[in-house]
């Protein structure tokens, strides 16, 4: 690999796409997340969703269904290369946090700091990847 950086900087980030197996229940969990969909690509098997304050996913309509939703990047004890989330920022973590109970989706570790800069939740989705939600706090939230 050389040793050159790019010539192109990177401006900003634009989405992540999430790897699903049931389009249905996959579109209801984010749409009640907040999320809406924008764009509809049948021959990638995927679409656009936005949220209200402009954060784009894509959702990937390909998966295989596993029993239990198995994590193979975070739930083995061999821990293989991949991104294994993503990480929204949210207004209000604790609204959140009573939504989530309400609606029967379990926080999976947190709510706990995360450095200097955050407080953070976890949960799945109906397949098993991961979603972390952080609330940004002033001073020194270790």
């Amino acid at each position: 690999m050389s040793q050159r950086p790019s010539p192109a900087r990177i401006l900003s980030y634009d989405h992540i796409g999430i790897r699903v197996s049931e389009k249905t229940r996959a579109m209801a969990f984010y749409q009640a997340l907040g999320f809406v969909e924008t764009a509809c690509f049948p021959l990638s098997e995927a679409n656009e969703m936005l949220s209200p304050d402009g954060v784009r996913i894509n959702l990937i309509f390909n998966g295989t269904r596993v029993p239990n939703a198995h994590n193979v990047l975070l739930d083995n004890p061999v821990k293989l290369p991949g991104v294994t989330h993503p990480a929204f920022i949210v207004d209000d973590l604790g609204a959140l946090q009573v939504w989530l109970g309400e609606q029967g989706i379990v926080i999976t570790e947190g709510p706990h700091p995360i450095g200097p800069r955050r407080v953070a939740i976890f949960i799945r989705d109906p397949d098993g990847n991961v979603l972390e939600f952080n609330q940004l706090v002033e001073g020194d939230a270790q």
